[in-house]
């Protein structure tokens, strides 16, 4: 029973992926989403740690090493995880299907390094500058769709790198 419902998911999984590939590949939106998912690579985020330290100096180094905290914990999951999984990419697996819309930093897919370091990011940085919130959720949500519409991950990679940033921004405040 429980075969047939992980079947079930791979298939919706591996459809979703080929469907938004193709519905973004040739579109207006694939440069603008294969430039968010460059500033994904952590560009965008050392850019406004930076930006942070310039506008408020002292201010800023508390959240400032929360989330270059968090970046390091996130890079230390996710490498982990990869190589646990070894899942191959959605543009490697369904070639014919799938086009690769950018290079992929790593050999595997699960989970979504990019959405997973967004998320924890994102909840980190909005809890010391709720203000940024609207701007880091956009940036956020926009990062998950490129990795899968760029052919890079599959949904469920997205959603597990998602749930995996937030259980450590969450456990960072805790800390």
């Amino acid at each position: 029973m429980l075969r047939r419902e992980i079947e079930a998911l791979r298939h919706w999984d591996e459809r979703a992926c080929v469907a938004l590939n193709r519905a973004l590949g040739s579109a207006v939106l694939f440069v603008p989403l294969r430039l968010v998912s460059w500033l994904g690579n952590g560009i965008f985020w050392y850019s406004l740690m930076l930006a942070l330290l310039l506008q408020q100096g002292r201010e800023a180094a508390l959240p400032v090493l929360h989330m270059a905290f968090v970046g390091f914990v996130c890079t230390a999951a996710y490498t982990m995880v990869k190589r646990g999984t070894s899942r191959p990419r959605p543009y490697q697996r369904l070639s014919r299907e799938v086009a690769a819309g950018a290079r992929a930093l790593d050999r595997f897919s699960f989970p979504s390094g990019h959405t997973l370091h967004a998320v924890a990011f994102t909840l980190v940085a909005s809890a010391h500058y709720p203000r940024l919130g609207p701007l880091l959720l956009l940036f956020t949500l926009l990062t998950a769709v490129s990795r899968v519409a760029l052919g890079l991950h599959y949904p469920s990679d997205v959603l597990a790198g998602a749930a995996i940033g937030g259980l450590i921004a969450a456990a960072s405040f805790w800390i």
